[in-house]
């Protein structure tokens, strides 16, 4: 087994060792989520967390590690007879995101469930994190009916498998560790919530501290287990205080006034629901017991504010997690209880690993750098002017107030990956019908599984109750659901479109469709055009946040190429589907049609609308002519895409659920 990267180790990074120190304490606290940019030692200080943990006693042969001391009265492998036991380090187990929902729970082997009554088990992923650390990387990036399976465990202590009827459950209590990189993309509000605390971490500015990453990173890569023989005491005292805190966890009291002094705190913050106050109330405890006391001061309730809030702030993904202090220190002072409260708790008088509260930069929601350079001749941030933007450019307007949008949604049966806007062939969802199974079986369709069955019953000699079954007759359930779509927006930042009025109604309508594919899970994608040439401003993401940061820095000014904005949508949509062939693509187009540089200009761009038809891409062009006299070069532009137009003026309120109509209606007649 390779030398783990040792945790005392880890330069920097205190709130993200604090966070991961009290739930090895205190597993209830609800588990961390670490959210943070590339490269920032996310995953090596989680895998280095295991080292630390304290060894477990296991009943002998139990495949769900029971506790001798209180085996689980329920559980498959039992009853358990006294006295076999074994010590073993704890487990890290990693979920990783192309898992099944199968390979996370557990299976039952349906073929001996179905012929002889048993309940023939093999345990998931969630058993064999069952009191260790279970690591999901990329949470962001996991199915969501996999996020909700995994926090109903962790907040249930248990889980539970229901196949057809047959049923079996078993302890999972562990300590739950995700890690993300906002730029891929968030989890949702309900699920963010679950996550007991949330950290924020970014690679260091101080070049000192960066040499001693370098420094200690090379060292370790260079003989890792002498590298860890060097940090083997402070390892051990770690080890030593985590039992010891453990021990005196019990025993640590929460006063009226430290309650009193979360409860206000979580009101002040108007944070939704009473799991806050929970876990701010769990934090505070364990960060007591953390520094060797048995009452709950201030300073814990300040600490456990800021660790198990920022994440619960957020009112929509366009909203950056974070919390003002200053409001934090006037509302503990204003609620200061008795019960040894009134000290403000800015400095932690620990000079452990855990460090000192907040502190941590907040990384950028916009990902740099990552657009396709060869087509950023006019590329910039903050409205800064371009080499071919020309005269006239404007500094990026401010969108207009988001509004709520119906359901855009692709024509015909998709399979891309589950979300909420377009029918689909899912794992889940409504079932249709029934099929041999293509390699494992997932969904067992009982009725038709019995109706293979049945009329071999006599050639096969049953003559008991049972019923005899053979692989040949299983069946799988096919089903339909939603899939998630890629949708991409190719905007005119031209000259044309440089009235601040019409651009801030143009990116508020924009902004409506990004919060609608957040909410449905889908990817999006922005390609702009001014000036001379087409710009990606952001490639495909499953980052919505990214593509609104992108959208309110937008600058205009300059021609208007619209054929080269087109042809590079054009090569995004040919990218994506060779890296992503299931998932189908809604382009919607943002522009007054007109178009300009270069001979024949408007020609040009209906050959590069062409494409798309030809290739059956659903399109929507919101038309945004204005002033008394209109050409109509939109809805000629959607005429070459096979699409609909709308105004600018029908783009609010209900005038979208009419356009998607009139896209699929257009698909269905052709």
């Amino acid at each position: 087994m390779s030398t783990p990267f040792p945790f005392t180790a880890v330069v920097g990074q205190d709130d993200l060792r604090l966070a991961l120190l009290l739930n090895a304490v205190s597993p209830s606290v609800g588990g961390v989520l670490v959210r943070g940019e590339k490269g920032t030692a996310k995953s090596t200080a989680v895998r280095a967390l295991s080292a630390l943990m304290p060894e477990v006693d296991v009943v002998s042969g139990c495949r769900f590690s029971c506790d001798p001391d209180s085996p689980d009265p329920a559980c498959p492998d039992g009853p358990h007879e006294p006295g076999a036991f074994a010590s073993r380090p704890a487990r890290m187990v990693e979920l990783p995101v192309g898992a099944s929902e199968d390979r996370l729970v557990g299976a039952l082997d349906i073929e001996r469930a179905l012929a002889e009554g048993v309940k023939a088990f093999e345990p998931g992923l969630l058993a064999a994190a069952h009191r260790g650390i279970l690591y999901v990387d990329e949470v962001n990036l996991l199915h969501d009916h996999l996020v909700d399976l995994l926090l109903d465990a962790a907040a249930m202590g248990a889980s539970y498998v229901e196949r057809e009827g047959v049923s079996v459950r078993h302890a999972a209590r562990f300590l739950l560790v995700g890690t993300m990189n906002p730029e891929e993309g968030e989890l949702r509000p309900q699920l963010l919530d679950r996550f007991g605390l949330t950290v924020e971490v970014a690679a260091s500015r101080e070049p000192d501290q960066r040499v001693e990453v370098v420094r200690r990173r090379l060292a370790y890569d260079d003989d890792p287990a002498a590298f860890a023989a060097c940090w083997a005491d402070e390892e051990a005292a770690v080890r030593a205080r985590i039992v010891a805190a453990r021990e005196l966890l019990p025993s640590v009291r929460l006063g009226d006034g430290a309650l009193r002094q979360i409860a206000a705190t979580c009101a002040a913050f108007e944070v939704d629901g009473m799991r806050a106050d929970i876990v701010m109330a769990r934090t505070a405890t364990a960060l007591a017991a953390w520094a060797g006391r048995t009452e709950v001061l201030a300073e814990d309730v300040r600490q456990a504010a800021l660790l198990a809030l920022p994440h619960r702030r957020r009112r929509n993904p366009f909203d950056a997690p974070g919390l003002d202090e200053d409001k934090l220190d006037e509302t503990l002072e204003e609620f200061g209880g008795q019960d040894g409260q009134g000290e403000d708790g800015d400095d932690d008088p620990d000079p452990g690993p855990d460090g000192g509260p907040g502190g941590q930069p907040e990384p950028d929601d916009a990902p740099q750098g990552d657009g396709d350079a060869a087509a950023r001749p006019e590329a910039g941030e903050g409205g800064e002017p371009q080499p071919s933007g020309g005269a006239g450019e404007q500094s990026p307007a401010r969108a207009a107030e988001p509004f709520r949008t119906k359901v855009l949604s692709v024509p015909g049966l998709g399979q891309g990956a589950a979300g909420r806007r377009s029918r689909a062939r899912t794992e889940h969802g409504r079932t249709t019908g029934a099929r041999r199974p293509r390699g494992a079986l997932t969904k067992l369709h009982l009725a038709a599984t019995v109706q293979a069955a049945a009329p071999h019953q006599r050639a096969r000699g049953r003559s008991g109750p049972g019923l005899v079954v053979r692989r040949d007759d299983l069946r799988q359930a096919t089903r339909e659901g939603r899939e998630g779509n890629l949708v991409l927006f190719v905007v005119d930042a031209s000259g044309s479109m440089a009235a601040r009025q019409r651009m801030s109604a143009v990116k508020g309508a924009v902004l409506s469709l990004l919060l609608d594919a957040y909410q449905r899970r889908d990817k999006v994608g922005l390609v702009t055009f001014r000036g001379s040439a087409a710009d990606v401003a952001l490639p495909p993401t499953s980052s919505v946040d990214a593509a609104a940061v992108r959208l309110e820095s937008l600058p205009t000014g300059g021609r208007t190429p619209l054929a080269a904005g087109l042809l590079r949508a054009h090569e995004v949509l040919r990218v994506e589907r060779l890296r992503d062939p299931a998932r189908r693509a809604l382009v919607v187009v943002v522009t007054d049609g007109r178009a300009t540089g270069g001979p024949e200009p408007v020609a040009l761009a209906g050959r590069a609308a062409r494409l798309f038809a030809a290739d059956g891409v659903a399109s929507v062009v919101v038309d945004c002519e204005s002033g008394p006299v209109r050409l109509g070069l939109a809805g000629r532009l959607a005429g070459e895409l096979g699409g609909t137009a709308v105004t600018l003026d029908e783009l609010r309120a209900d005038s979208i659920a009419g356009l998607v109509k009139d896209v699929q209606g257009s698909r269905r007649a052709a």
